[in-house]
């Protein structure tokens, strides 16, 4: 079976062309945690599969966790299927990528900056308090798409500064806290200058930091902009693997995010039969 592996600002995928593949949909689950495996597979924050368009687009995503769990959408990931898509002859300049949240359109920018449109927000709440170990966090909580992909924003001026693992536990306890009935990724910002964030998420499905969420940019935008914090144009947010750039509109509403940043094709091979017989 042949796979791509790529990343975007570090958040790193294993793509699979189920186009050619042709492969039954009950056995994506159990790939994505074979192929995402750190250690006994390729090793990836989660997998995207290629599948057809049913409705007008040019191809269709599967986006699967590491942990085998479905997805809606991920903007990295995006970026990345876009290029990949255009790369493959799947798409032209503008690829219009059909999501488990809704259609996603990318752009080309160059050969390896992408940029996407985002799904608008279908819900934000500014203001939703979480108590933790007695503690109270005041979070953002935006869903991005429909259904929407949840993410949970907490301002922590100090954050960088925190033991990894004492963040890692709070982050955990954020993301299963029963005020998020879905559960939600879990991003720890500060501001750092005029329009500029530096932040870490805590990602569902893979249950630890990653280097990068591009949905989490956008909801971090999302958030910052109507708090007042940033203006909402071209905001750098900075994540321990690069800088994405993130622009939206926020009057009568917050709609058109998009999302830009690079792409790194990693490698493209087979898998051998031997990992295969795992999945």
């Amino acid at each position: 079976m042949r796979i791509t592996k790529m990343h975007g600002a570090g958040n790193d995928f294993v793509i699979l062309n189920n186009l050619k593949a042709q492969l039954p949909e009950e056995r994506f689950p159990a790939l994505a945690r074979t192929l995402c495996a750190p250690h006994t597979g390729v090793g990836a924050d989660g997998m995207m599969v290629v599948v057809p368009a049913e409705n007008g687009g040019d191809f269709g995503m599967r986006f699967y966790n590491r942990d085998g769990s479905l997805g809606e959408m991920c903007g990295n990931g995006a970026r990345c299927i876009c290029r990949y898509g255009f790369e493959n002859g799947l798409a032209g300049e503008t690829q219009r990528v059909e999501t488990t949240a809704g259609l996603v359109v990318g752009e080309r920018v160059d050969p390896r900056r992408y940029r996407i449109r985002l799904n608008d927000p279908s819900v934000v709440d500014l203001h939703r308090m979480v108590r933790i170990d007695g503690e109270d966090y005041d979070c953002a909580y935006v869903e991005l798409g429909e259904p929407g992909i949840p993410h949970a924003v907490v301002r922590l001026p100090d954050w960088d500064t925190w033991d990894t693992d004492r963040l890692r536990t709070l982050g955990r306890k954020l993301r299963f806290a029963p005020v998020f009935p879905r559960g939600a990724n879990v991003s720890f910002v500060k501001t750092s200058g005029t329009d500029t964030v530096k932040a870490v998420t805590y990602e569902r499905g893979v249950e630890d930091f990653t280097l990068a969420c591009g949905t989490g940019c956008g909801s971090i935008t999302t958030a910052l902009t109507l708090l007042g914090l940033v203006s909402g144009r071209e905001v750098s947010v900075s994540m321990p693997g690069g800088q994405l750039s993130v622009t939206l509109s926020s009057e009568g509403g917050v709609r058109d995010i998009f999302l830009t940043g690079p792409t790194c094709l990693v490698f493209e091979g087979e898998v051998s039969g031997e990992l295969l017989e795992e999945a």
